[in-house]
């Protein structure tokens, strides 16, 4: 037997007037996601703790069977594991946004999605300039990270994307005293250097919003887990752009895939990310396939985005369920990102699972209101690893 996890990053959302009184998936086209409803089993999922942020590394945790509150010690770390990067025993990595701010205003968390290569120059110049203050490490776009070395993971970040619109001052970090005057300190030199870069004074001229700002968050040491070899017997592969996945799947124990074009938001590659899945069921037993454009459409308040992305993930669906051999998938998405809301949020989600073994229930159609009458009823996102491996109700 085969195993595949999607998760579709954020695809769950509230009804919205636009769309008289639906949400965005209820709207999209997705004769997929509704096969699967019709020949599986649905329910909804809390896949994320009530007292914990409702972030996919938390959520992702969770549907992968590694209880969050156990394993989970920041994002920093598993966005350095799934860049290849070892973080040594004193060393505190942390998220790191390059965003726009303007008039002390959090105007954008990703400074208008910037490029991946100027994104790199910026960080090499920060490099540069603060040599020995910090390590900066390029990601993908805004997504890079920072390593501190001798300093407390003691202290409280807020997500930028949490605070769109919002006074910067109300949210700087807090906490552990030496490391929030470093961070603060790390922030406004960062600043300076941003400003006068020739990068932003050529995306101001093009019209484009300018990466002005660092934002540090999501803040950790290494985490220790088992892998999935171990927990399971399972081997298998990630499929991700983002780090975050990538390198929770690497301390999971799961091979990371390269996708060409994948760049973790809407115009990622998702024929390719389809048809690596595809070559990494034949070898493996198990693939975790994930797809961020979802997320990405909520966070910039575009419904028509949305359902782009959503539509976008059904063809996956599509391509992957021509599979050849027993297969077993579970289709979640991490978290609800409600579009109103433009972040994250701890509504239930709607998940089914589809398969070789898998006993049917009445549900029609894959959505957040179709699936509160599935069979598996509302669960804890802890139980759909069991649930996907022995169908147990």
């Amino acid at each position: 037997m085969k195993y595949l996890i999607f998760i579709p990053d954020g695809m769950a959302d509230r009804p919205l007037r636009e769309l008289d009184g639906r949400t965005p998936l209820q709207v999209a086209e997705t004769p997929n996601m509704d096969r699967m409803a019709r020949e599986g089993a649905c329910g909804l999922t809390e896949n994320v703790p009530r007292d914990m942020e409702p972030g996919s590394e938390i959520a992702t945790l969770s549907i992968l069977g590694y209880d969050p509150r156990k394993y989970y010690t920041g994002r920093g770390p598993l966005e350095a594991g799934g860049m290849g990067i070892e973080l040594n025993s004193d060393e505190v990595a942390y998220r790191c946004n390059l965003v726009t701010v303007k008039d002390g205003i959090m105007v954008d968390y990703s400074a208008g999605h910037i490029s991946t290569e100027e994104a790199r120059i910026l960080i090499e110049a920060l490099n540069e300039r603060l040599n020995g203050e910090a390590r900066f490490l390029p990601g993908v776009s805004y997504r890079n990270l920072l390593l501190l070395s001798g300093y407390s993971e003691r202290v409280s970040c807020t997500p930028p994307h949490n605070i769109m619109g919002e006074e910067i001052e109300k949210h700087l970090p807090i906490g552990d005293e030496r490391t929030v005057r470093k961070l603060r300190e790390l922030i406004f030199l960062a600043s300076e250097i941003l400003a006068k870069h020739e990068i932003n004074e050529e995306r101001i001229r093009r019209g484009e919003r300018p990466a002005n700002m660092i934002w540090p968050w999501g803040q950790g040491r290494r985490p220790e887990m088992p892998e999935m070899s171990v927990k399971y017997g399972l081997r298998g592969c990630v499929i991700s752009a983002v780090d975050l996945i990538r390198g929770l799947g690497k301390y999971a124990g799961l091979k990371i895939v390269d996708v060409p074009g994948a760049t973790g938001y809407i115009d990622t590659n998702y024929e390719g990310k389809a048809e690596s899945a595809m070559k990494c069921l034949e070898k493996n037993d198990f693939v975790l396939l994930h797809v961020e454009a979802p997320d990405e459409a909520s966070h910039e308040g575009s419904i028509e985005k949305k359902i782009y992305a959503i539509e976008r993930v059904d063809e996956m669906l599509g391509r992957i369920l021509e599979f050849e051999g027993e297969l077993r998938i579970l289709l979640t998405p991490d978290h609800a990102t409600p579009i109103k809301l433009r972040t994250h949020c701890h509504d239930p989600v709607p998940f089914v699972i589809w398969g070789e073994g898998v006993h049917q229930d009445d549900v029609q159609r894959y959505d957040e209101i179709s699936a509160k009458d599935g069979a598996y009823g509302m669960r804890n996102g802890l139980e759909l690893m069991s649930l996907l491996l022995g169908e147990t109700r």
